[in-house]
């Protein structure tokens, strides 16, 4: 006998069973390589009974499990309290050619303070945040510890655990209109060879997995991952690399 199309939609959207008592995730800022691996990875991990994505307007998930909370505007102070047990806050700005991206809230780093405070009164518990790190302009001591006052101010919230990876980001390409600039800025771009391999930027893929685990299996306080330890996990077992950082 044949199944009724209808009984057959129905238990597509039909939640796993079992998955009501499973946390439940909160992303800011699922946008970019980094965003769409995270919420890839996330999702796929079956750990969480549901995922909500920040989002400026409706759009159509795509996702089991996979909802869009709206916010009215960029001020998370101005937000009612949303429910979630597990939040991660991405800085990877939206490809705009992607309808999807150009929906979604993305956060600036000035909002980390306030969109922490706001998480925090929604419920979260367990917090991860992945910043971008420009190579060379940190000490190492503020690589391996809260880098900022706005970074104390979230650790000051109260939040169980605290994960912070710090991750090398790419250059941009600053295109000079001066053909005497233009010389200048080729003639510098030399320095970036000179980067140890350490602080290189790697492969989103592995920056997810890697906080993937972290997630999985951190325990309670603060734990700051710098950028050398991210780039071993890219060379290494990943989750050799996340026990011996939380270890």
């Amino acid at each position: 006998m044949r199944p009724d199309p209808v009984q057959v939609m129905h238990a597509a959207t039909r939640p796993a069973a079992g998955a009501a008592a499973g946390p439940q995730l909160l992303i800011a800022g699922a946008t970019g390589v980094l965003g769409n691996e995270v919420l890839r990875r996330l999702v796929g991990s079956s750990r969480f009974a549901l995922t909500q994505v920040l989002a400026r307007e409706p759009i159509t998930e795509g996702l089991r499990g996979v909802r869009t909370l709206l916010v009215a505007d960029d001020v998370p102070a101005h937000w009612p309290p949303a429910r979630a047990d597990v939040a991660v806050v991405l800085f990877d700005p939206p490809r705009m050619f992607y309808q999807r991206e150009r929906a979604l809230w993305t956060p600036a780093p000035a909002q980390l303070p306030a969109l922490a405070h706001w998480l925090r009164r929604s419920g979260v518990r367990t917090l991860a945040i992945v910043l971008p790190h420009a190579p060379g302009r940190l000490p190492d001591a503020l690589k391996r510890g809260l880098a900022s006052l706005d970074e104390q101010a979230v650790a000051a919230q109260g939040f169980e655990r605290l994960l912070i990876l710090r991750s090398a980001q790419k250059p941009q390409d600053v295109r000079q209109a001066h053909p005497l600039a233009r010389l200048a800025h080729w003639m510098l771009g030399v320095f970036k060879y000179m980067v140890p391999s350490s602080e290189q930027p790697v492969r989103a893929a592995k920056v997810a997995e890697l906080l993937s685990a972290a997630l999985r299996i951190a325990p309670p306080g603060i734990h700051v991952a710098a950028p050398e330890l991210v780039w071993q996990a890219a060379q290494q077992d990943v989750i050799t690399v996340a026990r011996r950082w939380l270890g």
